[in-house]
């Protein structure tokens, strides 16, 4: 019976040790998960900004320059085509008088 006493004994004390190390374990874990939480919660810092540029005069000179060129060539293009239009019609007026003329018999 003794022998199954001193058993029983070791047994609840290497239960005791174990039921210590699985708290220590378990309180560990639960640290762990308390500072994941903490800093999940903290605020990201933003990392896409840029630098914000300098403003650049000769670029926006140069924009403003091409802008204005390609608004006078598409002014002079319109021109040429009114003039050609222009002078068709006066042509073909002139034509037309000539063809009643012709038919008349002048």
């Amino acid at each position: 019976m003794s022998d199954a006493l001193e058993k029983a004994v070791r047994e609840a004390v290497e239960a005791a040790k174990n039921s210590e190390q699985l708290d220590a374990i378990r309180n560990d874990l639960i640290a762990q998960a308390v500072t994941r939480g903490l800093q999940s919660m903290q605020q990201p810092t933003c990392q896409h900004h840029q630098p914000q540029q300098d403003f650049s005069a000769k670029k926006w000179l140069v924009i403003g320059g091409v802008v204005v060129s390609a608004g006078l060539v598409g002014a002079m293009f319109a021109v040429a085509i009114a003039i050609g239009a222009t002078c068709a019609t006066a042509c073909l007026l002139i034509l037309r008088s000539m063809w009643r003329d012709f038919q008349k018999g002048n």
